[in-house]
């Protein structure tokens, strides 16, 4: 806990625009510097706070707030609170945060700076940007990339790609087209900065964070909102300092540091917390770098994932063109922290994940000897000039083995021309690595699939089972240069023998811009007409939450169910995520190939659909088709042990209501077919269920006010809809 700090009372202050250091609350700002000049009254808790930074902090007034936006200004009462010591999250929250308080729990809602969304999730974000009606985009700026579904096989893949476009040009989008690179690393290159609050449909949005943005993934609806002018909702997160000591060494990278957190902390380990890189271990730490580690929090469960903005920052963002939106931006020494995490980067040796959990790390030296029938490296985790600049370094001279597969996908067009520029793509090809397409690729099961049963080495961030487009393949995840070596040598081997480690990559002096391939928004929005090909289906509209659950249980499900388990990636489905009714034939089917047939049959009956499971229900994916679907077969309630963050939100967000076990061993007497009938009252905390022959079950939820509200409504959609009329 933070300690306590004087408390005033500001009437009817009226000051410029807010430096960073200087935070907002709503659209008030009130320098520090007059606190002194204030007559103290008491502490009214009705009334919300505004942090102030202590004398040292208050340099930059009149500069704008942490490199975002200036604000409209109008009075109106506030408090305002004085802090001793402040850290990088904190500045950001503060000074982002329109309702709630930083002081305790509940929930805060941000305003949002940038957001952005990719094809898999941003047909549908867009259709529910649409449907609000609101006109052009409302934050500063907004990108529709395309880096998904980019196998045009058929038509339905270029009509999303083509509503996509007309929806950028009309509601004052920029587009990125297909081929032009991954989402996160575009965005990194070109539009994130230090100190704006970042959301987009994609569960790694969070790789912004690498150049000090607060940057989380969300659901495609909370995206829409946030363009639409809404602020993102959040629970109160912790903020966990990660303290990095030392340097990196031989074969150890970036992926290695993430991957022994994962290991450490578990894919749970994350959920309702930031983590904020701190400590001496940061000075050798390079933005890629960076944004590799805070593109894996998302594996932790994390709300988002933090460094600094210093020099190595600044060095970046230089090379990028756009030294002139960097600034500084770091903790106040002394800032306090809810929890602490240390780690040893002098220690660190190459890491590995084990099928089927990002969690299940072990050394490289322990997988010796197992062969590798496909090596890919890429993906919006390791896809960086440097990443391969350092493979091909490696392989320069060499072959791989002719018993293992091996391709590449550069993270962006800006990556691919340097890497051909420097001659390191002719190494990688002279090597026998497949060139593949700058998008998402591999990762999410969009070609490259592995062979039946194939052991498939990726440096991406997810190994979920059949989440390769190979349902009994075995992912292991491990950096760009343990990928290398294997590659070269059919398998994993000790890197005791792998001799003198490569010095790491630099930028070269001559850094192009890809900024030309972006389509910028039509200037006269009234010319444009959206165009929406035969697969894209309007939203549904659902029912309000009803005053009595009268539901079947349409499957049990265990711990750690992930949103590619609910709702499978791939070539062939992922290409309906425009038509609900079409994609929703495929919900569970790799884990039950007759629950769709089932939750039908509950739904005609007149029943709610239930499901049961286990703990961090719904890791993984941003995807809110895992919950839109679902709802479109009439699952009305996910009563499981825990949810991760992001889909239990996607679940609320669809009139799905989360509820868990007041009882975790309450898990045990339900099971599939059991009919469960319970009052719904959501203000009461605690809902007893009756459940079949199992009695009755307690169970209880954890929702805001807000919350309760918009699944009363029956969904959020429809609750901005009644609010805006």
């Amino acid at each position: 806990m933070m300690k306590k700090h004087s408390v005033f009372r500001v009437k009817r202050q009226m000051r410029p625009a807010a430096p960073r250091g200087i935070f907002r609350l709503r659209t008030i700002w009130v320098p520090a510097q007059n606190a002194g000049a204030i007559r103290v009254s008491p502490l009214d808790f009705s009334m919300q706070s505004v942090y102030i930074l202590p004398t040292a902090s208050r340099q930059n007034a009149g500069k704008r707030r942490g490199c975002a936006r200036k604000v409209q200004l109008r009075p109106f009462f506030i408090l305002i609170k004085e802090l001793q010591t402040v850290n990088v999250a904190q500045k950001i929250l503060n000074a982002h945060v329109v309702s709630g308080s930083l002081d305790g729990g509940g929930e805060i809602s941000l305003h949002v700076d940038q957001t952005l969304t990719q094809d898999a999730t941003g047909t549908m974000a867009w259709l529910q940007y649409e449907a609000l009606g609101v006109g052009r985009v409302k934050t500063d700026l907004s990108v529709s990339y395309v880096d998904h579904n980019t196998l045009q096989m058929g038509f339905r893949n270029p009509d999303d790609h083509r509503f996509l476009r007309t929806c950028a040009s009309k509601f004052g989008a920029m587009f990125s087209p297909p081929g032009t690179g991954i989402c996160h690393q575009l965005h990194l290159e070109n539009f994130a900065k230090p100190g704006i609050v970042l959301i987009g449909s994609d569960s790694h949005t969070p790789t912004a964070g690498g150049i000090g943005a607060l940057a989380m993934g969300a659901g495609g609806l909370s995206v829409a909102l946030a363009m639409a002018g809404e602020p993102y909702s959040i629970p109160n997160p912790r903020i966990v300092e990660v303290r990095l000591h030392g340097r990196l060494r031989g074969f150890a990278q970036a992926k290695d540091i993430i991957l022994h957190l994962l290991g450490k902390l578990t894919t749970k380990g994350g959920v309702g917390k930031i983590f904020e890189y701190t400590g001496d271990g940061l000075a050798d730490l390079t933005v890629p770098e960076r944004a590799t580690i805070a593109n894996m929090g998302a594996e932790l469960g994390a709300t988002a994932s933090v460094f600094p903005s210093d020099g190595m920052t600044r060095i970046f963002m230089e090379k990028m063109g756009r030294g002139d939106e960097w600034c500084e931006l770091k903790a106040d020494d002394g800032a306090l922290y809810d929890e602490l995490v240390e780690i040893d980067l002098d220690s660190l040796v190459p890491l590995a994940a084990c099928p089927h959990m990002p969690d299940r790390v072990v050394p490289v030296a322990e997988l010796a000897g197992l062969k590798a029938d496909q090596v890919a490296m890429g993906s919006c985790t390791n896809s960086s000039y440097a990443d391969l600049k350092l493979v091909a370094e490696i392989m320069r001279g060499s072959h791989v083995s002719p018993a293992t597969d091996v391709c590449v996908s550069p993270g962006s067009r800006q990556v691919l021309a340097m890497l051909m520029e420097d001659g390191s793509m002719t190494a990688l090809l002279d090597a026998g690595v497949r060139l593949l397409e700058c998008s998402c690729g591999p990762c999410i099961g969009m070609g490259s699939s592995p062979a039946s049963a194939g052991v498939s080495v990726r440096t991406f961030n997810r190994n979920f089972e059949g989440r390769s487009g190979t349902r009994d393949a075995q992912v292991y995840l491990v950096s760009p240069v343990t990928a290398a070596f294997c590659a070269l040598n059919g398998g994993f081997t000790d890197p005791a023998g792998w001799g003198e480690a490569p010095a790491k990559p630099v930028f070269p002096e001559h850094v192009p811009s890809v900024r030309h391939h972006f389509l910028m928004p039509a200037a006269d929005p009234e010319s444009v007409e959206i165009l929406r090909g035969p697969n894209i289906v309007a939203l549904e509209t659902f029912a309000p939450l009803e005053q009595e659950l009268d539901g079947v249980i349409a499957l049990k499900a265990g711990d750690g169910i992930t949103t590619d388990h609910i709702m499978p990636a791939g070539a062939e489905i992922t290409a309906l995520r425009s038509n609900i009714p079409a994609i929703s034939e495929h919900v569970f089917e790799r884990m039950d190939a007759h629950f769709v047939e089932r939750a039908k049959a509950i739904r005609v009956g007149g029943k709610a659909g239930i499901i049961v499971a286990g703990s961090n229900y719904g890791q993984g994916s941003s995807r809110e088709h895992a919950a839109l679907a679902p709802r479109h077969l009439g699952i009305r309630a996910v009563i499981a042990k825990s949810f991760a963050r992001i889909h239990r939100a996607n679940l609320i967000n669809f009139g799905i209501l989360p509820l868990m076990f007041e009882d975790p061993r309450d898990y045990d007497r339900l099971g599939q077919g059991m009919s469960v009938t319970a009052a719904i009252d959501l203000g009461a905390g605690v809902i007893e269920a009756q459940a079949g022959g199992a009695g009755t079950i307690r169970l209880v939820h954890d929702l805001s006010e807000t919350e309760m509200r918009v699944l009363k409504a029956g969904g959020l959609l429809n609750d901005v809809r009644s609010r805006r009329k």
